[in-house]
């Protein structure tokens, strides 16, 4: 089994990739078609609570997706030789996917209790700090001042990680407007509120605007892993 995963590896990795891609891509529009269920004010408050549940349900393997799809980028970057952070740099980065995926999946599995603020804030925290690193580091790839390779056929490694960052800045204001929609539903069973459901619309607007640019930088980064144009 060992031989077989060392000669393997790369086909692998790939196909993970691949994997993680579909559920981003796919898991995104489960989100979104769900998201028109959750603020429409025609429908029961129970029913569009149920829809809720199932927008987060579905987010959760999409976010799965997202975090996996680092982690095994730069594994294949490396093996590929377009980045050059190999052997304890990468062990430590699939330790760090491990701790992120736990906290991901523990904001996720103690939602609606005082566990899931904190897990969603150091979560949150993580694209903070994670954005800012993969815009500056691609750019100066681009440019030619590493750390990513910048040769002739290698800089579709920087563009890709540039446009996976910028995705990720628009998954942010996606995951506030989510935020935003847990502190109104517990306002909305109170009983009826029209200034919450002005709230609500807009809110949806808003998301369902940045989700078309969500979609065309989630495909453009695939394109550019699977083309490889420049």
């Amino acid at each position: 089994m060992g031989e077989f995963l060392a000669a393997n590896e790369l086909a692998i990795l790939r196909w993970l990739h691949i994997v993680a891609m579909v559920y981003w891509l796919g898991g995104e529009w489960g989100v979104f078609q769900t998201s028109y269920k959750v603020v429409n004010p025609a429908l029961p408050l129970e029913e569009r609570q149920r829809h809720m549940e199932t927008a987060y349900r579905i987010d959760i393997m999409a976010r799965t997706g997202i975090i996996s799809l680092l982690p095994l980028g730069l594994h294949m970057g490396y093996l590929w030789g377009v980045q050059p952070l190999g052997g304890g740099w990468l062990v430590a980065m699939w330790l760090i996917w491990l701790v992120w995926m736990g906290i991901t999946w523990g904001a996720f599995a103690k939602r609606g209790t005082a566990w899931f603020k904190p897990l969603s804030d150091i979560e949150d925290w993580t694209r903070y700090i994670l954005i800012p690193t993969l815009l500056i580091t691609s750019l100066m790839s681009l440019t030619g001042n590493g750390p990513f390779a910048g040769g002739q056929g290698q800089l579709w490694f920087a563009a890709k990680i540039l446009t996976y960052g910028s995705a990720l800045i628009i998954g942010v204001i996606l995951r506030l407007i989510m935020h935003e929609w847990q502190k109104m539903f517990p306002v909305l069973a109170a009983g009826p509120n029209p200034e919450v459901e002005t709230k609500l619309k807009k809110s949806i607007q808003l998301g369902r605007n940045v989700a078309y640019m969500y979609w065309v930088l989630i495909l453009t980064t695939a394109f550019f892993g699977a083309v490889k144009p420049f």
